[in-house]
Formats: structure tokens, C-alpha cells, sequence
């Protein structure tokens, strides 16, 4: 059989859907597997040795247009939406495919879990109620990215240059995407100043967090702003101490380091977004987390106390 996943994004999205990919994978080990994705994101799944990648730009209505031709003239046997929104049900209408499971108990899904999804768990249990209506064993709840070797030595190499092999260090993400500013927590430097005498204090971030970065490494701690890919983020993970961050895409890549990540949340709804296997680290103003998507309200980040995040790390024998 010819079998089709799709999984466009967004990133933290993409990380947390790795397992049920590989379980996916897995349960079609005769077949041939094929996955559809972001271009971004292909490096992501650069070590599943059973997938045949495909990606095109989302972008462009043409861009739409090849993706659909391109499904039709495979003639897939099975097509598991992990995206199910408004373009990947499209592609699902028009593909064919005579096997089409996915997110919602409507067409054009065959097999669907059978109540509609108000947020009432976490997207990762979400996605393993499809694999249960597609009569596939559940996935584990742990992110699926296994690091290469060169990899793992170019972090080891960095670690080294910066003399981080005598002291622990952790990792703080003090930034989020530019469009959501209201996701920073804005006491991140207060939270360094009161760990330092502990542990080696490194900022990480992409290039969105490059001046944030710059001030706060100022005061204190290692600005390694862009210093990694996904992958290394995932293997500098490994040997830290712990992180704290906003609710934002290093959290979810730093799960795959299955290191407590405490995910700082107010504006967002944490149970159907925390990173995955991190939900008793979620940190949030009232110490509450919403049952479903009609109980949550947003509330104010700044909320949040540094003593609270203190505590929770004392609470956790890490202070």
C-alpha cells in the first residue's frame, strides 16, 4: 500500500506530532510511507529512515494546486491528516484516497475520533484518538527526534569553548514570535540573578530574540541567540539542568531533551499547547489550568512572580 501523512505546521504543532508520525510509520512497516510537509521542517524527520519526504510552499494558490495533482497521481491507499485544517481537508476531498482519517467527525474523513475537539486534552491526545479510530496502537507521549552524531559533537564542542562541563547550566527563552509579544514573561533577568550562583545561565532563541538576548546577556548568563539548529537545541537540552520558558517553539524542541521544561503561560490556553509530557511544569498566574477551551480565560503573563517560578523549582528539588 501507498500511505500519505500530513503534517504542515507550525513548528512546536510539528514536534509534538513526531511520535504519532513514527507510530504511523511503524504500524505501516510493509508499506511505503510517504509524508507531506512544511520545507522548514523537513530537517526535522532527517532520521526517520522509513519516510519518503515531500514538501511544498504553502504560499501560492499554484503552490496548492501542485500539492493536489501531486496527491491525485499517487493514488495513496491511506491519507492520516494530522493537520486537518481548511487546506489539508481540502486535499483530502480531492485526493481520491479511498482511506482518509483526520481530525474532525465530518467529510472528508472516513475515520475520525467521534466527538468534535474543544480543547478538552492535550493536541498530542487529540491526534492518538485518530490513530485508536484507524485501529493503531497508541503512540507514547514523548517527542520523536533523534540527533545525529555530528551533531551531538558540534554541541559538545560548544560546550567545551565556554567551559560548561564544570558548572550545570540551564536554559532560558526569554522571547516569543514578534506578532504574539504578549506571550514574554517580563521577568526573566530577575529569575537568572536569583539561579546564578547555581547554574551557568544560557539564553537561547532564534533571531526574532537576538536584541532581547543581548540585553539580558548583559546583565548575566551566555547569549547563544542562533548559536543552534533544532536538532542541536534538542542535544544542548539534554545535559541541561532544567528550562524555563514562554509558550513558544523552544519549549516543544526542548522536550525532546526529557528535561523538566516549565512552560510559562497567561494569554494561552496550556492544556491543549503545553510541551509534551510537561504538563505538571506549567506555570500560570492563578496556579489553574482551564478544563477545556469554553472555561479558559486569558490572563496577564506578568502575573506570574518570580517566587512563584522559584518555588516551583524548589518544589521540584532543583533549587
Amino acid at each position: 500500500m501507498k500511505i500519505l501523512i500530513i503534517k504542515l505546521g507550525a513548528l512546536g504543532d510539528t514536534i509534538t506530532s513526531t511520535s504519532i508520525i513514527n507510530q504511523i510509520s511503524k504500524h505501516h512497516h510493509k508499506d511505503q510511507v510517504y509524508l507531506l510537509t512544511s520545507s522548514q521542517f523537513e530537517c526535522l524527520f532527517s532520521n526517520f529512515k522509513s519516510l519518503t519526504l515531500c514538501s511544498f510552499d504553502r504560499k501560492t494558490l499554484s503552490n496548492k494546486i501542485k500539492s493536489i495533482l501531486w496527491i491525485r497521481k499517487q493514488q495513496f491507499d491511506r491519507i492520516y491528516d494530522l493537520q486537518s485544517n481548511d487546506r489539508t481537508t481540502l486535499y483530502c476531498a480531492l485526493s481520491g484516497s479511498p482511506f482518509r482519517a483526520g481530525n474532525h467527525p465530518r467529510f472528508p474523513y472516513h475515520v475520525h475520533p467521534k466527538t468534535k475537539y474543544i480543547g478538552e486534552c492535550h493536541s498530542f491526545d487529540r491526534l492518538n484518538q485518530i490513530l485508536e479510530s484507524a485501529n493503531i496502537e497508541k503512540a507514547e507521549p514523548l517527542p520523536f527526534l533523534p540527533v545525529p552524531e555530528d551533531t551531538a559533537e558540534e554541541v559538545s564542542g560548544w560546550l567545551n569553548d565556554h567551559a560548561l562541563f564544570e558548572k550545570p547550566y540551564v536554559l532560558l527563552h526569554a522571547g516569543s514570535s514578534p506578532l504574539h509579544p504578549e506571550k514574554r514573561w517580563p521577568y526573566f533577568l530577575e529569575l537568572a540573578l536569583a539561579i546564578k550562583d547555581n547554574f551557568n545561565v544560557i539564553w537561547i532563541g532564534g533571531d526574532d530574540d537576538k536584541e532581547l538576548n543581548i540585553e539580558l546577556s548583559a546583565k548575566t548568563g551566555i547569549n547563544a541567540t542562533s548559536a543552534f539548529s533544532i536538532l542541536g537545541l534538542v542535544e544542548l537540552g539534554k545535559k541541561a539542568r532544567f528550562a524555563v520558558t514562554n509558550d513558544s517553539a523552544p519549549m516543544h524542541i526542548l522536550s525532546c531533551a526529557q528535561i523538566p521544561v516549565f512552560g510559562l503561560f497567561g494569554p494561552t490556553y496550556a492544556r491543549r499547547t503545553h510541551a509534551l509530557g510537561q504538563l505538571d511544569n506549567v506555570i500560570t498566574p492563578n496556579d489553574q489550568i482551564a478544563q477545556n477551551d469554553h472555561q479558559f480565560i486569558p490572563q496577564d503573563i506578568a502575573n506570574i512572580s518570580v517566587d512563584t517560578v522559584l518555588n516551583k523549582l524548589k518544589a521540584n528539588q532543583l533549587l
